[in-house]
């Protein structure tokens, strides 16, 4: 078969991407948030935070055993899982926010890919050399040299990879403990399974697919395109003052050149292999890196920095006039970002007030309908409730449950003579409890009869209640 009989390829191999060591104000602040970032990552699961005897020390607990959350002093139950799809509500309004304001700058700067990746990059260049001695490395045949740096370059995004599932499951329980079982095999299959995945996961999303993942997985690069506008700070390249580009600057008709000499160093430092000089682009995460670069070489030459730089484009037309750009402020306070901050505040806001004025006690009625109500010997008409009382006090405590109605109803508790129940802390207690009418009562002739049950703490202040309905005989 000829050459030109070959089928024509749809898709390429990808080519990897070494980007070129660089030092500047955007880096030092990339190294500062991914020190900041990981540390948090790794060290939260280890704070303790002394709630008494019945409950876990650890200060942060997805507690799903006994379905729970621990975030310091809070205690989220699950019947206060408004609490959580409000931080998520606040989470996605925050990054319409922030990308309305500056483009793209949680991709740049703290999501976990962009992270992790810097962070396998950081450790591929320490055993590897810089990008040069990397490209000469990928591009030359295996030798033992070869293998022996793969090798240890594998080996140590490994044990970071490991790392980083090992830190995840310590977020789901006690992790001093789960960290002695698991060194001496004594953990549950989950926990091993768990690491393993997430082990696996990061190991090959920050050390080989890298700007794949936010290219071709994340959807926020197509989402994005809806948060921006004209008025949007994001980065850019300076076309008016770069252009007609070359680098010999002492040739015949220099003068009429551009400040850019065309040294791809803003394309060499970008993590996701693009030059920005292309003008925006869906793989722009907006890392900051290539303005670093420029600057550093306009530095080398006598011209002024930000040919590169943070814009929008709304000013690009000022600058080529000659007239300086409008203020960083009032790129941010316009409609569109004052609307997001308002959502986003009003939210925050009232997931404090709700988590001010929740009280410490909680209780849940579920009416037994099958039947509706019983006829005793009698005559009696009664009812049959599940009360589930929640305490949240953190210590031991006597309820009183009692009712109040406009029409005359009995209370009795299954099991106990009494209307005093006993809830350990932490818990919720099930009791079933019966409410009653007397023979030829308005209540006992009604079809249904409207009435509250209460809850109240002995010795306390708090209580709670929960309005339902009594059954009655009815029309039958």
């Amino acid at each position: 078969m000829s050459s030109s009989d070959q089928p024509e390829r749809l898709y390429a191999a990808r080519e990897p991407i070494f980007p070129r060591r660089v030092s500047g104000n955007f880096r030092t602040l990339k190294w500062w948030l991914m020190a900041l970032t990981l540390g948090i990552y790794y060290l939260t699961p280890w704070i303790r935070w002394d709630r008494g005897p019945s409950l876990p020390d650890q200060a942060v607990l997805l507690d799903l055993g006994n379905r729970r959350f621990f975030f310091f002093m809070i205690e989220i139950w699950p019947h206060e899982f408004y609490f959580v799809a409000g931080l998520l509500i606040m989470a996605g309004l925050g990054l319409f926010l922030f990308t309305s304001a500056l483009g793209r700058v949680w991709c740049g700067y703290a999501c976990p890919q962009t992270v992790w990746t810097d962070l396998f990059i950081l450790v591929e260049r320490w055993i590897e050399g810089d990008r040069n001695n990397r490209l000469r490395l990928h591009r030359a045949p295996w030798s033992l040299k070869k293998a022996r740096l793969r090798l240890t370059k594998w080996t140590t995004w490994l044990l970071i990879a490991v790392a980083t599932g090992g830190a995840w499951v310590f977020y789901f329980t006690d992790a001093p403990t789960l960290a002695r079982d698991l060194v001496t095999f004594n953990a549950h299959p989950v926990a091993y399974t768990t690491i393993f995945v997430l082990t696996m996961t990061t190991f090959v999303f920050g050390g080989f697919m890298r700007e794949q993942v936010c290219v071709y997985m994340c959807p926020w690069p197509r989402i994005q395109a809806a948060m921006m506008d004209e008025d949007t700070i994001t980065i850019g390249y300076r076309e008016w003052r770069g252009e007609p580009r070359g680098k010999h600057r002492k040739a015949d008709g220099a003068e009429a050149l551009g400040d850019c000499i065309d040294c791809m160093a803003c394309a060499n430092v970008c993590p996701m292999g693009i030059d920005i000089r292309n003008g925006q682009q869906l793989e722009c995460i907006t890392c900051g890196l290539c303005i670093d670069a420029c600057d550093e070489m306009m530095d080398k030459i006598g011209k002024p920095r930000g040919l590169v730089g943070y814009m929008a484009l709304s000013d690009e037309g000022r600058e080529r006039a000659g007239q300086p750009p409008k203020s960083v402020w009032s790129h941010i306070f316009r409609i569109r970002t004052l609307v997001y901050t308002t959502l986003w505040a009003g939210v925050g806001i009232g997931l404090v007030v709700a988590l001010f004025l929740r009280s410490e006690i909680d209780i849940t009625v579920s009416p037994i309908r099958n039947p509706q109500f019983v006829t005793l010997s009698d005559g009696t008409i009664r009812n049959t409730y599940d009360l589930r009382i929640r305490n949240k006090t953190g210590g031991d405590q006597d309820f009183h449950i009692s009712l109040t109605s406009d029409e005359i109803l009995r209370i009795s508790l299954e099991g106990t003579d009494q209307l005093v129940v006993n809830v350990p802390a932490d818990e919720t207690y099930l009791q079933r409890v019966y409410v009653s009418a007397r023979p030829g009562s308005e209540a006992a002739e009604a079809e249904r009869v409207d009435f509250r049950f209460w809850v109240e703490a002995i010795g306390g202040t708090e209580r709670a209640w929960k309005d339902t309905v009594f059954h009655g005989k009815g029309e039958d």
